[in-house]
């Protein structure tokens, strides 16, 4: 998912939410009239908020979950710096208090430290040519048109971690990849990579569509011609982190590319935590990751990483570089093939559509939110909070 939003840095269009996507109260008190199993794949963000929701109303659940951990692309290394890093998603793309609505808690400030991320020393790359952006520049960007907070001490694992898997990480299996979903009958039956069955009344399908496009689910019946054109349009680009420690900071607090697709930048990963390391991070999605893949594997675009560093700062990179690094693909993830819905427009109906009303979808792709703010957040279409807002949504859909 993105960070802003897995990341972007620099996205200057907010993507607005409507009333729809507000929690119905209505639904509070009202007993459900399903009573039914249903399996979701995949535990990621929407994957574990369905479930929460289905757990508070006493329905009857498992989540398949393809790797051996959960969080999907929210992933965290807490031993390569004095600090948690988020290895996915990282920003929180609103204001901090859309952390308490996410979890239904009153109150703008979250019990969790966040810190305000405007960083003003920022330097811009357009060919061969670096400069530096007036701070004043960036104090009106960030007034006029976004807000953005990071966690402090923390990362979205742990948010996650803590406020949706008490009694549900018990529900998961791991290594169960659904290779075949078959809703042609009463129930419908899902068969892994491993041979094994399963079936429910409702399925509730969290991958994301990086793997929807590579057809590594087979559905029968087919999914139909709408259905498929209607995934194949989503913008889902390949992408990577790299994060570098040195032993000096040369670096600005941010250094932005012009791309052809997608977004290069290279941003502080320490800026505003309580840390002694310095670690540049890299975040590189669609044209611009491309072109790294060509070069092989992760060492050689590290040492193109720091032959371009050392370009911009004589030398610098390759003199303070400890040797230290952590690079990580998400766009050759077997199990994401991608990194976060980058289009800007609501999802269709097409592509929301459910099958049969047998097998639904959920995930930040799914965003139907509209143009009105959430509890006063715009609700970005690739951040983890559009994904666990599309986990409720669904099972409201399925139970209401």
């Amino acid at each position: 998912m993105k960070t802003k939003s897995l990341f972007p840095l620099f996205i200057t269009v907010l993507f607005f939410c409507t009333s729809s996507c507000k929690k119905d109260e209505k639904t509070d008190n009202i007993e459900t009239e399903f009573k039914g199993d249903i399996i979701i794949v995949g535990a990621g963000a929407s994957g574990l908020s369905a479930a929460k929701k289905l757990q508070e109303n006493g329905i009857s659940y498992q989540i398949l979950e393809a790797s051996d951990k959960l969080g999907g692309r929210i992933q965290k290394n807490i031993d390569f710096a004095d600090f948690p890093i988020d290895l996915g998603a990282e920003w929180i793309h609103a204001d901090k208090s859309i952390l308490n609505y996410l979890i239904n808690q009153q109150g703008n400030e979250p019990d969790v430290e966040t810190i305000l991320y405007q960083p003003t020393n920022v330097q811009s790359v357009s060919g061969d040519t670096i400069t530096q952006i007036p701070e004043q520049d960036m104090i009106d960007y960030y007034s006029n048109y976004i807000t953005e907070y990071k966690f402090k001490n923390t990362t979205w694992y742990d948010f996650i971690y803590e406020n949706f898997t008490e009694n549900i990480e018990e529900n998961i299996i791991y290594e169960s990849k659904v290779t075949t979903i078959d809703y042609s009958g009463d129930k419908v039956i899902l068969t892994t990579n491993n041979g094994l069955e399963y079936q429910a009344d409702k399925v509730i399908v969290t991958v994301s569509v990086g793997v929807l496009k590579s057809n590594v689910i087979t559905f029968i019946p087919s999914l139909s011609t709408e259905k498929i054109n209607a995934i194949q349009d989503v913008e889902f680009l390949p992408g990577f982190k790299l994060l570098m420690k040195f032993s000096e900071q040369f670096y600005p607090d941010v250094i932005s590319y012009e791309t052809n697709s997608g977004e290069k930048s290279y941003y502080d990963v320490a800026y505003g935590k309580n840390s002694q390391d310095h670690v540049l991070g890299l975040l590189s999605v669609g044209s611009s990751a491309e072109e790294y893949y060509l070069l092989g594997d992760s060492n050689a675009i590290l040492q193109n990483v720091l032959q371009e560093l050392d370009g911009y700062y004589n030398g610098l990179a390759s003199q303070s570089f400890l040797g230290n690094y952590i690079y990580m693909n998400w766009g050759q993830q077997t199990f994401t093939h991608g990194t976060w819905t980058s289009d800007i427009q609501a999802s269709s109906n097409n592509l929301n559509e459910s099958l049969n009303n047998k097998v639904y979808f959920a995930g930040e792709t799914y965003n139907t939110y509209g143009v009105l703010p959430v509890n006063g957040s715009f609700i970005l279409r690739g951040s983890v909070q559009s994904a666990i807002l599309s986990g409720y949504k669904v099972v409201e859909e399925i139970l209401f």
